[in-house]
C-alpha cells in the first residue's frame, strides 16, 4: 500500500456510535500514527456535501465516522479510482465496518486499520447503478426503515405514523422477477446480500446471495422472523435462495428500496447486478 499523506474525514457525529468529543479523539489516534487529518463534523442534512467536498480534496485516505449508510455513499462517491476508504462503525449495524476490522470500537478500529491496514479492492452490488456494499432490499418491507430511523431518535408519532404507513402496503405489492439464468417468479421482496457479510459466500466470490421472500402474511413474517431469530433464515419456507450475478424486477408500481439502511425509490422496473469493485478499502488482514 502506498503511503498515507493527506487525509480526509467525515464524522457525523449524531450517529449512534459517535460521540461529541469524536473529532478531538479523531486527532489523537491520527497523531499517534504520525498523521495529521482534516476533519469535517457536518450537521446530518450536509453530510453529502461534507462527502463530496472531502473526496473532491483527493486526499489518500477519507475516512469515515458514522453508519452504513454513509459509508456506502462515500463508496458511491470514490468508486474504483478514487480516494482509499475507511470505514469506522459510527452507526447502529456497523456491518461494513465489522467485515473489514472485526467488532471493535472505533478507536481501536482506525489504529488498527492505520497499523496493519491493507488496499483492498471490495466488490458488492448496485441497483439502477447506485452501489450497495453491505445488503439491499428490494420491496415493501423497505418502508420499515423510515420507521425505525424515527424511532432510533425518539421521534414516537412519526415513527408509528410510518409503520403504520408500512403496514398498509405490507403484503399488496409483489414484484416480478428474472434471474440470470432466465428462471422467473414472484415474492413480496428480495434481498442482495454482498460477499463481504454474507454467510454462504467466502469474501471475494464473483456473485450476491439472493433471496425471494415470498412472504403472503402476518403469520408468514412473524415465522420468519422467529426462525431467523433462533435458526438460519434461509431455511425458511418462504425463503429461496441463489447466488446471482445479476437479476431483473419490475412491479406495477414504483419500488421501493433499501441500500445499506438507505431508502431510495425505484421506478417500476429495475436491475441488480454484482460489480466486482465498488471502492478501494483500507482493510486489516483477515488473519490479523
Amino acid at each position: 500500500m502506498r503511503r498515507i499523506g493527506r487525509v480526509e474525514v467525515v464524522a457525523n457525529l449524531a450517529s449512534g456510535g459517535v460521540g461529541r468529543d469524536a473529532p478531538d479523539q479523531l486527532r489523537k489516534v491520527f497523531a499517534d500514527h504520525g498523521l495529521s487529518a482534516h476533519i469535517s463534523a457536518p450537521e446530518a442534512r450536509d453530510l453529502t456535501n461534507s462527502l463530496r467536498a472531502a473526496v473532491d480534496a483527493a486526499p489518500d485516505l477519507l475516512v469515515t465516522l458514522a453508519g452504513d449508510g454513509t459509508a456506502r455513499l462515500a463508496a458511491e462517491l470514490c468508486g474504483p479510482d478514487g480516494p482509499l476508504l475507511a470505514a469506522l462503525p459510527g452507526g447502529t449495524m456497523n456491518m461494513l465496518p465489522h467485515a473489514l476490522y472485526g467488532v471493535r470500537s472505533w478507536q481501536d478500529a482506525l489504529s488498527v486499520a492505520l497499523t496493519e491496514g491493507e488496499e483492498r479492492n471490495v466488490g458488492g452490488g448496485a441497483v439502477e447503478g447506485q452501489p450497495f456494499l453491505v445488503a439491499a432490499v428490494v420491496g415493501t418491507p423497505a418502508l420499515w426503515a423510515p420507521a425505525r430511523e424515527a424511532a432510533r431518535y425518539g421521534q414516537t408519532r412519526l415513527a408509528f405514523d410510518r409503520a403504520r404507513r408500512a403496514f398498509r402496503r405490507a403484503f399488496t405489492g409483489r414484484l416480478r422477477y428474472a434471474w440470470e439464468t432466465g428462471e422467473r417468479g414472484k415474492a413480496e421482496a428480495l434481498l442482495f446480500m454482498c460477499p463481504l457479510v454474507s454467510r454462504a459466500l467466502h469474501d471475494e466470490e464473483p456473485a450476491l446471495e439472493a433471496a425471494a421472500l415470498d412472504v403472503r402474511s402476518a403469520v408468514d413474517a412473524f415465522r420468519l422472523g422467529f426462525n431467523a431469530l433462533v435458526g438460519d433464515w434461509r431455511n425458511d419456507p418462504s425463503v429461496q435462495v441463489h447466488r446471482c450475478r445479476s437479476a431483473r424486477v419490475w412491479a406495477a408500481g414504483g419500488i421501493p428500496a433499501l441500500l445499506d439502511g438507505e431508502l431510495i425509490r425505484l421506478h417500476t422496473t429495475a436491475e441488480i447486478v454484482y460489480r466486482p469493485t465498488v471502492a478501494r478499502m483500507l482493510a486489516i488482514p483477515k488473519a490479523a
